[in-house]
């Protein structure tokens, strides 16, 4: 994305520079909140009204996930994790709504890891956030700017939550955005509809084999 392309938009706009296609080495793979105390057996079984979101995680986000993880690894794509996990043993440095809300994994706990499907590469990125917004808690733009990405593509949970708080901060921070819908969720999929079509002003939005296939093409286009 060059500095003339951006002084080229016209005043009245042109929303097909959001559609664009992504710069693989500019482009960093986000993953919200994948982590063992939102997903595990015990919560499964005590809350079984949540099973659609259950389903939803294990039939598509997971398998998803691990495709467009192994897409973006052979790509070059930077790859981060963010999950919610204090500072601290007790939870005092939380936001006041995850305090309100009861939203609470402690500093280096088991609940505060990355899915095991999912793991992370030894050399990836995993950043602890304590509220919704990744940008509000972390120092997550700081460290996407000194990997000198322009490029964010977004998947995870909560769709309606984490997730469309990252996209919209990430686009009024001026990186383009990519949001993998069928490798979020949410607990209906009302909601989850409802969010595609808050954010689509924010957004691209795209389904996996979608990236995937932008991906190889992408790949392959470098490699000859």
């Amino acid at each position: 994305m060059k500095r003339s392309e951006i002084n080229a938009l016209p005043l009245q706009g042109d929303v097909s520079f959001r559609e664009r296609a992504i710069e693989p080495h500019r482009t960093a793979l986000l993953l919200i909140d994948l982590q063992k105390g939102e997903y595990n057996e015990p919560k499964i079984k005590a809350e079984p009204e949540h099973a659609y979101f259950w389903d939803r995680l294990a039939k598509m986000v997971i398998p998803n996930g691990q495709k467009l993880l192994a897409a973006c690894r052979g790509a070059g794509v930077e790859v981060l994790f963010t999950t919610v996990e204090c500072y601290t043993l007790d939870g005092r440095d939380r936001s006041l709504d995850y305090k309100v809300s009861g939203i609470f994994f402690a500093k280096g706990s088991w609940e505060a890891q990355v899915l095991d499907e999912l793991k992370p590469m030894p050399n990836e990125i995993v950043i602890p956030k304590m509220s919704s917004s990744v940008f509000i808690s972390t120092n997550m733009e700081y460290v996407l700017r000194n990997l000198g990405i322009e490029y964010l593509m977004v998947m995870g949970l909560l769709t309606d939550q984490c997730v469309e708080s990252a996209v919209r901060d990430a686009c009024d921070m001026g990186f383009l955005v990519t949001l993998i819908e069928d490798a979020c969720a949410t607990f209906t999929q009302e909601r989850h509809d409802a969010t595609l079509r808050a954010i689509k002003g924010y957004c691209r939005q795209r389904k996996t084999e979608q990236v995937v296939t932008e991906l190889k093409g992408l790949h392959k286009q470098a490699a000859e």
